[in-house]
């Protein structure tokens, strides 16, 4: 997507992008935790499964919050969206034009 995300948007995320990073950090703590409680299986097993889950999410993060940059804004506010990142009072912040994009990116499935 070559278009450039509107300056009150682009001020927007860089706020929201912080929120929403936290989120997905506290997120995935919860879900190293679980793992790491589970007194089912060996230690073994669950490092390897935290293991696992760090390096999946660590992707993650890579894609939706990694070198933010204004040509790359409205990717990034799409992944964050698609990860339920942002509450819709958050999402209904962005400008109309912003929004619609996003929507675009989602492939229409959220409003």
């Amino acid at each position: 997507m070559t278009r450039q995300i509107r300056e009150p948007d682009w001020k927007l995320f860089r706020e929201l992008r912080q929120i929403a990073l936290e989120r997905f950090c506290e997120r995935i703590l919860s879900e190293v935790q679980s793992i790491s409680s589970d007194g089912a299986r060996s230690f073994h097993e669950r490092f390897l499964d935290v293991f696992e889950v760090i390096n999946n999410r660590n992707e993650d993060i890579a894609r939706a919050f990694d070198n933010p940059r204004r040509s790359t804004a409205l990717i990034q506010i799409a992944a964050i969206r698609s990860r339920d990142l942002l509450t819709d009072e958050e999402f209904l912040r962005f400008g109309e034009e912003t929004r619609s994009l996003i929507e675009i990116l989602l492939g229409n499935s959220r409003a």
